[in-house]
Formats: C-alpha cells, sequence, structure tokens
C-alpha cells in the first residue's frame, strides 16, 4: 500500500514537472544576454577614456547605444524564434511558420511596462537636471522586468531580478556620478552574464560553461566576418 503511494506521489511529481517545463518560456538567448553585458562593460571602458567627451550628453548617448545593442540582440533573437522554433507554433497548427500563438509571448510582453516607465522616469530625470539618478532607476526597472516574468522563466532569474533591484537602490542611496560609468557598467556585465548562463543551462543535461563560452566566441567570430 505505502509502495503505491510513493509510486503515485512520483507520478505526480514527474506531471507537474512536466506541466512547468510546456509553460517555461524558451525565447530568451543566454548568449544574447550576454553579449549585451559584454556591450555594456565595453562601453564602461570606452566612457572612462581620456578622449571620450565628460559631458552627460556625450554619456547620455553612449548609454543610449548599449541600450539600442541590448535591445537589437534579445528581441532580435526572440523575433527569430518566435518565428522558426516549434514550440512558438499554435498547438493545433503543424504547419511549419503559420498560427504562430502570440501567447507565448506574454513573458515578453509582461517586461515591456517596466522598460516604458524607465524610459518615462529617464525623460523626467533630465528635464529636472537629475541625471545623476539614472544610474539607479534604470537598474530597479530593468530588475523588475526580470522579476515580472518569474514564473515562466528559470527560478533563478528572479534573484537577477533582485540583484539588479539592491544595486540601483543603493546607486540612488549613494547618489554617484553619472559621468562614472563603471558601476553601471559592472553591474549590466556581471548580471547579465549571470542571466545568460541562467537561460543557456536551462533544462540542458549536458551543457557546460566552456561550451557557452566557445558558442559566444562563436557567434562573435561570425559577427566580425560579417561586418568585414
Amino acid at each position: 500500500m505505502i509502495a503505491h503511494i510513493h509510486q503515485a506521489l512520483a507520478q505526480v511529481r514527474e506531471l507537474k514537472q512536466r506541466v512547468l517545463e510546456k509553460q517555461r518560456f524558451k525565447g530568451y538567448s543566454g548568449r544574447a544576454r550576454a553579449l549585451a553585458g559584454t556591450a555594456a562593460l565595453a562601453a564602461a571602458i570606452v566612457m572612462s577614456s581620456p578622449p571620450y567627451p565628460r559631458t552627460t550628453l556625450a554619456h547620455l548617448v553612449g548609454w543610449g547605444v548599449v541600450f539600442l545593442i541590448g535591445f537589437a540582440l534579445n528581441y532580435g533573437a526572440l523575433l527569430y524564434w518566435f518565428w522558426f522554433d516549434p514550440e512558438a507554433r499554435h498547438p493545433r497548427s503543424g504547419v511549419p511558420l503559420i498560427h504562430h500563438d502570440l501567447r507565448r509571448l506574454k513573458p515578453a510582453i509582461d517586461a515591456v511596462p517596466p522598460l516604458f516607465a524607465g524610459g518615462i522616469l529617464t525623460y523626467a530625470a533630465l528635464l529636472n537636471g537629475q541625471a545623476q539618478l539614472l544610474f539607479g532607476i534604470w537598474m530597479i526597472l530593468f530588475g523588475l522586468a526580470n522579476t515580472a516574468s518569474h514564473s515562466s522563466l528559470p527560478r533563478s532569474i528572479f534573484f537577477v531580478g533582485l540583484y539588479y533591484v539592491a544595486c540601483g537602490a543603493a546607486f540612488l542611496l549613494l547618489r554617484g556620478s553619472f559621468l562614472n560609468p563603471w558601476p553601471i557598467g559592472v553591474v549590466f556585465f556581471v548580471g547579465e552574464w549571470a542571466g545568460g548562463l541562467i537561460l543557456h543551462f536551462d533544462g540542458l543535461t549536458n551543457a557546460s560553461l566552456e561550451g557557452f563560452v566557445n558558442q559566444f566566441l562563436l557567434s562573435r567570430a561570425a559577427k566580425d566576418e560579417h561586418e568585414e
């Protein structure tokens, strides 16, 4: 009798795991996040160099470029997944590239309100001459964007979101300078690589850090060849 109960509980746990895996959002790319984090660190290096202008406008343009790079990488990978991956198709349709299930994009849509709020608060801060608040605002709202869809992503992503919120709160309280690019460059480099590794290893049994880094380097090499 007890053996049957244990067997039934094991089947329930297995069924629950399968349901969770079915609901898991697979549209985000770990490599895209890592590339975006690397772009943030590279921007910090460039903007901290002597030739780069030490003005609010120049640094705002620099971080705007980083945002556009990150947006293009992450949402480009998302659209590629949505268009070509069988998981993004409607369950009743077996026809390739047709009847895509828009509900599969809900986790990505859930992240839009915090990012939109970040744009409004950025404009308000600049309008009132409070550029020193921008790093904290960006970190906190990006952290909220990570936690917004945590139920459809690996659970560890929630802690990445908390990391961003904590760093943003600390920056707001310490009131650092907007012209010092290192805090946000390092915070986003660490956070995006952590998030990228979590997404990459999610559901993979034979994945390794070496394989992830090799894929990352190959993608960079392919990009460089394409630009040439």
